[in-house]
């Protein structure tokens, strides 16, 4: 096993407090934009959290922004032929997609904690968040397709959590959304002023806390094969891990507990 070290990373901050990791981004010069070495140190963090110890993700941004977007600006493109461009900014792109998704099927509570610009790759990631707290000075937006390119790698993930024809207004636009707008549109689960951050984020992580880890895994990974399997076969399967929950460590800890009126050993 690797030894991960939250001190080593150079675009972000991680921080381990108890059973939860806290990512920041790192780069308030580019208000977060992400270049490819932020990609990989959060892909990092998430492997790491495969290991199946860590109850939550928290995710921010640094000074009073959360991410504008990806940033190619350190790549040194101008000195690359046509073709290592090509190919470098497709591994970019590409590199998004496979860090987006490990957020995605992470096996644990992912929150987003966004604040200022929240603009393509950032928005991105809002859509891809188990939960998403705004502060209201939050805005968001696809502005992709004003400077001649494609939300590539999000538009799929935007079109998961608002819909097709919500993305594509956004998208063939270019609109801001302010935080309450982005609420109204099931984007954002709750909007904060920025004195009720801690509090929110702590109330927040309490109730995450009072459920079984495992149990949240598995609902998480019930509820994200609802599109690849048809419906018979998922309640099927459901049913087979509902009878193994049931009799598993958590199960018989959960059960004893309600019938004795007391919180189960996973409540913090």
């Amino acid at each position: 096993m690797t030894l991960f070290d939250p001190n080593a990373f150079k675009e972000i901050r991680v921080a381990l407090k108890s059973d939860v990791m806290h990512i920041c981004f790192d780069r308030p010069h580019k208000k977060n934009a992400m270049n490819l070495a932020l990609v990989e140190e959060v892909m990092q963090c998430f492997n790491r959290v495969e290991q199946g110890d860590i109850r939550a993700v928290v995710i921010e941004g640094s000074e009073g922004n959360f991410c504008a977007g990806g940033d190619i600006s350190d790549m040194h493109l101008s000195a690359l032929n046509e073709a290592e461009r090509d190919k470098a900014i497709w591994h970019f792109n590409r590199s998004f997609g496979r860090m987006i998704t490990l957020v995605k099927h992470a096996p644990t509570a992912v929150i987003a904690v966004v604040e200022g610009a929240v603009l393509g790759g950032g928005f991105g990631l809002a859509c891809v968040a188990d939960i998403t707290l705004a502060c209201d000075s939050a805005f968001f937006a696809l502005p992709e397709t004003g400077l001649g390119v494609i939300p590539a790698q999000i538009a799929p993930f935007v079109a998961m959590r608002i819909g097709v024809d919500h993305t594509k207004h956004l998208a063939l636009t270019g609109e801001k959304l302010n935080a309450q707008q982005a609420h109204n549109m099931g984007l954002v689960h709750e909007v904060f002023t920025i004195d009720q951050r801690h509090e929110c984020i702590s109330k927040l992580l309490q109730k995450i806390k009072r459920c079984a880890p495992q149990a949240n895994a598995a609902t998480k990974r019930l509820l994200l094969e609802l599109d690849s399997q048809p419906l018979e076969t998922l309640l099927d399967h459901a049913a087979t891990q509902f009878v193994q929950s049931l009799s598993s460590a958590e199960g018989v800890e959960g059960t004893r507990a309600f019938m004795q009126k007391r919180q189960a050993t996973w409540c913090e």
